[in-house]
């Protein structure tokens, strides 16, 4: 597969985006954010559409994806680029803290599993956490959040993984990270088509745990109950 199939590597390495305060927002997002944004869908439509218009012409007819992914909203994860997958690849689930709730008929994140398992038969599932996750970090110092209940009320659905974490030893919010992954997988076996579909070898579950500034993942061995680097476990993916 190529290295960058998307073509979304930075135009110039080490290139920064020079950050100033916008008065159209009150806040400090880059004054020239919309103006990239569209110029960059000038981009796509002149290069990277060309590129793969056979796939997109094909893809307007349906999609069968391969992975299940579900991560973190934090803008620092690209799960295509992270994977080096193209359009069509990856049913992608994002929310704060990558949490899987446990299963009912009125979640959105529930709803969305059911399709993807149930209707497009995705083979693999991957729970994606990652390093210096804000989400996790709430949980943990619950006084970030006294402002945003709606965002307190969500990240305490992980309050299992927090406790486990405060009875291991080492650092609390990388093993909360660790934690929350290994909560979210346990969540997904108990959903009923998981359940059947792991029972019958049409499904498998994978927890993983991205490092954002090393740009490594591991994954976890539910046989070792530990983390490994994920290309030592290539072989769950066969």
């Amino acid at each position: 597969m190529a290295s960058d199939p998307l073509g979304t590597a930075p135009r110039n390495q080490g290139e920064t985006v020079q950050q100033t305060e916008n008065p159209a927002t009150g806040g400090g997002a880059p004054s020239t954010a919309l103006p990239e944004v569209l110029q960059g869908y000038e981009r796509f439509r002149e290069n990277h559409y060309r590129r793969l218009e056979t796939l997109f012409r094909r893809l307007a007819g349906g999609q069968s994806p391969k992975v299940l992914f579900i991560t973190c909203s934090d803008s620092r994860i690209d799960p295509c680029l992270l994977t080096q997958t193209l359009p069509g690849d990856l049913f992608v689930v994002r929310n704060a803290g990558n949490i899987v709730p446990e299963y009912r008929e009125d979640s959105g994140e529930c709803a969305t599993i059911e399709y993807a398992v149930k209707v497009l038969k995705t083979p693999h599932v991957v729970v994606c956490g990652h390093s210096g996750c804000g989400a996790m970090a709430g949980l943990l110092d619950p006084g970030q959040l006294e402002t945003l209940p709606a965002v307190r009320r969500w990240v305490a659905l992980s309050q299992p993984a927090l406790e486990r974490a405060q009875a291991a030893s080492g650092e609390k919010l990388p093993e909360l990270v660790r934690q929350n992954v290994i909560l979210q997988l346990e969540r997904l076996r108990a959903y009923p088509f998981i359940s059947s579909a792991l029972e019958s070898g049409a499904l498998r579950l994978h927890g993983w745990v991205y490092d954002i500034g090393g740009g490594t993942i591991v994954e976890y061995d539910p046989q070792r109950r530990a983390f490994s680097d994920l290309a030592s476990l290539a072989g769950a993916w066969a």
